[in-house]
């Protein structure tokens, strides 16, 4: 009987393909995590603005539209599945604020914290990407004098 000699290479290629993969994939899975979950909160941004701009317009006083807004942004990231981090920030452009025909601009701003790291480094310490959205309301030009 004849006994046949070993190769060497045999089953290699499979083994190199495994690990090529994993040392491609891995990378590649986190960096797709991490443009999902900033993808997600520019949209939720983006949203919490331009809702908390209408709000703040249709509101009667500064201190009731304050409140709606913050509600506004509230609900707005909630649909998205994160939590508000900070209140909008609100300005008036040109002139008294509410009165018909003034501009109001809300900025909301929210970091996205990158995945993995919180676990490792701590929530305080973790790295993120500040994501912001600013929107401009006009309060109705016929909108009933105080």
């Amino acid at each position: 009987m004849t006994a046949r000699q070993a190769t060497g290479d045999a089953g290699n290629a499979l083994v190199e393909f495994t690990y090529l993969a994993v040392l491609l994939m891995v990378p590649l899975v986190y960096v797709l995590l991490a443009g999902f979950q900033v993808q997600r909160a520019a949209f939720g941004v983006t949203e919490a603005a331009r809702q908390a701009g209408r709000a703040y317009a249709r509101a009667d006083s500064a201190a009731d539209g304050q409140a709606r807004a913050d509600a506004a942004v509230t609900l707005a990231m909630k649909d998205q599945g994160m939590s508000t981090s900070s209140p909008p920030v609100i300005t008036c452009l040109g002139g008294a604020c509410l009165e018909p025909g003034s501009r109001v601009r809300v900025t909301v701003s929210y970091t996205v914290l990158l995945p993995v790291f919180p676990a490792v480094l701590g929530r305080g310490r973790a790295p993120g990407i500040l994501v912001t959205a600013s929107h401009i309301g006009v309060v109705d030009e016929f909108r009933p004098g105080r």
